[in-house]
């Protein structure tokens, strides 16, 4: 049993997690199910519960879906739980700030000497930003896969300090698994700082890594991508054009500088520790592990810009996430640690910041968002997609190309159906496979050619594609199927 020292320390560590939680869903401008990335996440789970749908999106929805087991874990999850999906996400989104605020007292405790300093990082780490020109967010408002394998991943930095290799490698296979390529710049970042920590043990990895670039030729020949070592030519990289995060040597000079401050602010923060004898065990190798990042980035900096598709899909660019998190780390060494009170008023100043920043963007910038929303917001859209729901799986929608931008969610999110063309992830997920790009140009130029909201251009395309509805807020000419509010559902046959 529990004594009430014990019950006292829980109910404040409770408090405190849920602080985090409440600061990082703030400051990302609230919880919203269904949003932004989720309209890929979630077709790929509702493709595991139900392999009947997306009949016509499948090799879209496959072209990033098959390279993860996130799907599968999911859907697991899904099967095995009484949650409905809304709520497991939420669940996953919760467990995922949960990870990432403990990994954050774990590191921190390892890095700091005053006490209150590891919630002085927990709490700098709920001040979300963008990660420039890379298209990553230190958060995000929804459940994520990149956010809980970089959570965990974080925790096996905290083993690492620890001196528990094997607990590390065993947190880096799980974060993999979820979410590779976020994963793939941690294995890279502490394998460089075993090296180092560990000299006894570099003949063995060597060796281990000589197996391993046998194994990689294998998957990018043979396995599992095979076919990526092409050069990505005009009309695939016409469709990818605006994604102009994939092409580093395309980026503005402030995108440069904002990520490449980091280095300075790592540089120095580590000589100052060092200077003060307060560098901490494997805290120098962490610091090469870190520089062993940015050389992977410059010597993939030529294969991206000659366009090579594995390059390009690898995305090398995200290793700055990690530089970020490594220079806040300093950051708030040099503004919180020394003294206890010290690092509280820190802790607490960093809090506060976040608070107000947070109430900003939730009650100014949009102030019609609840902070947790466990369903979808836009009513009518709700209402419209489950009627769609009801139709048979195998139909075809036609919807404004940004549908999901202004709704709040795409049509196979929330309701579970293909449809013709959702804009803005079609052509993110257009760099994993030439097909797919070409099938999205060739619909891009479809709609270039007609008006997808007038009857005669929505006929056009429901001929040409074999469409059955159109949805939206639009007055059009064709029979109604259904009506919610603003929105309306209209027959094409």
């Amino acid at each position: 049993m529990f004594n009430g020292t014990q019950a006292l320390n829980i109910a404040r560590w409770t408090l405190l997690l849920v602080v985090f939680i409440v600061l990082c869903t703030m400051n990302s401008a609230g919880y919203r199910y269904g949003a932004s990335d989720q309209a890929f996440y979630l077709p790929v789970v509702y493709r595991q519960l139900d392999p009947s749908l997306f009949p016509r999106d499948r090799a879209l929805i496959d072209a990033q879906g098959r390279l993860t087991l996130y799907d599968n874990v999911v859907a697991t999850l899904a099967r095995v739980t009484p949650l409905s999906l809304p709520h497991l996400f939420f669940a996953l989104y919760v467990l995922t700030l949960t990870l990432l605020f403990m990994a954050a007292l774990r590191t921190g405790a390892c890095w700091y000497r005053a006490r209150w300093a590891p919630l002085a990082l927990a709490a700098a780490l709920t001040l979300r930003h963008s990660i420039a020109k890379t298209g990553a967010n230190t958060l995000e408002g929804y459940f994520h896969p990149r956010e809980l394998a970089f959570a965990i991943a974080l925790m096996a930095v905290a083993m690492f300090l620890m001196r528990r290799d094997g607990r590390a490698a065993s947190l880096l296979a799980v974060a993999a698994a979820l979410h590779p390529t976020a994963t793939a710049w941690f294995v890279v970042w502490l394998t460089v700082a075993t090296a180092v920590a560990r000299p006894r043990w570099r003949g063995a990895m060597l060796a281990a890594g000589s197996a391993g670039i046998l194994l990689a030729v294998w998957i990018v020949t043979r396995g599992p991508l095979a076919g990526r070592l092409v050069t990505m030519d005009p009309a695939w990289l016409a469709v990818i054009a605006d994604k102009d995060y994939l092409f580093p040597l395309s980026w503005p000079l402030d995108a440069w500088l904002t990520n490449l401050i980091t280095v300075p602010i790592i540089v120095l923060g580590w000589r100052a520790r060092r200077r003060a004898g307060l560098l901490v065990e494997r805290e120098t190798a962490l610091v090469v592990g870190a520089f062993g990042l940015l050389a992977v980035f410059l010597c993939w900096l030529p294969f991206d810009a000659a366009h090579l598709a594995l390059a390009v899909q690898l995305q090398v660019s995200r290793v700055f996430w990690l530089l970020d998190l490594l220079a806040t780390m300093y950051l708030v060494w040099m503004l919180a640690d020394g003294t206890n009170r010290r690092a509280a008023v820190a802790a607490l100043l960093l809090t506060i910041a976040s608070a107000a920043r947070g109430a900003y963007i939730c009650f100014v910038q949009f102030p019609d968002r609840p902070i947790f929303a466990l369903d979808l917001q836009h009513r009518d859209w709700r209402d419209a997609m489950a009627w769609a729901r009801q139709t048979p799986a195998s139909s075809g929608w036609l919807a404004d190309p940004l549908h999901a931008t202004r709704y709040g969610s795409s049509v196979r999110a929330a309701a579970q159906r293909d449809v013709f063309l959702e804009r803005l992830k079609d052509t993110a997920l257009a760099m994993y496979d030439r097909d797919v790009a070409m099938r999205v140009a060739d619909r891009e130029l479809a709609l270039s050619s007609v008006a997808w909201d007038s009857p005669q251009g929505a006929r056009d395309l429901a001929r040409r594609y074999d469409l059955d509805y159109l949805v939206t807020d639009r007055v059009v000419q064709l029979p109604v199927a259904f009506r919610a509010g603003a929105i309306t559902i209209y027959h094409l046959r």
